[in-house]
């Protein structure tokens, strides 16, 4: 018996500083998808992750650390797959706003039911608020780049890019709960964009 646990011990060991951080990464989302982002401590995750707290400690030092590395990797997967749907679309409005709203819909829905509590969590404390804040407004740029071109005014009011990204949090959030179905939430947000650039002649 003690010789399979040195063996498993060994086999940890190995991993190099990036495997380990995806490891916990990954079983950081399952605990927040299985247990709830309430759940999610730097103890419960060394647990998991069958790895001394030291070790966590080492690569999130805090709570706060954990929940914005799980927001990094949401973004990074994100702003991946838009950037990937927009190599591949047509220059138009309506190509664009279909980019956007499918992206953002699809990627809520690939991290499950976990992100609205991880977003949520980020709202508990002015460090946290911050990371969420500065995220938000790289995407809402982003996005005033994209759909400026197709405005009369070739620009973007900030205050319609902000009622955008709530109506695309609710939606994702409405299609996670299975309030409505994922297509529902791309296709109302896609009309919520087009009719965003419409106001700004």
């Amino acid at each position: 018996m003690s010789s399979i646990r040195t063996r498993k011990q060994e086999a940890r060991s190995r991993l190099t500083r990036e495997e380990r951080y995806r490891q916990l990464i990954e079983v950081a989302w399952q605990i927040a998808a299985e247990e709830g982002t309430e759940a999610l401590t730097l103890g419960r995750l060394s647990e998991r992750a069958g790895v001394t707290k030291p070790v966590v400690y080492d690569h999130f030092v805090t709570r706060s650390g954990l929940l914005a590395a799980l927001y990094r990797e949401f973004d990074i997967r994100q702003t991946a797959v838009m950037d990937e749907a927009l190599d591949a679309s047509a220059p138009t409005l309506a190509s664009r706003a279909e980019v956007i709203a499918a992206s953002y819909v699809d990627c809520v829905l690939h991290q499950g039911r976990e992100i609205p509590g991880i977003i949520a969590a980020l709202t508990g404390s002015p460090e946290l608020e911050k990371i969420k804040r500065d995220y938000e407004a790289a995407f809402l740029e982003k996005c005033r780049v994209l759909l400026a071109p197709f405005a009369d005014s070739r620009s973007i009011a900030s205050a319609g890019l902000w009622a955008m990204l709530g109506a695309a949090e609710a939606l994702s959030y409405a299609a996670t709960m299975g309030d409505i179905t994922p297509q529902q939430a791309k296709d109302e947000l896609f009309e919520t964009i087009k009719a965003m650039v419409a106001r700004n002649a």
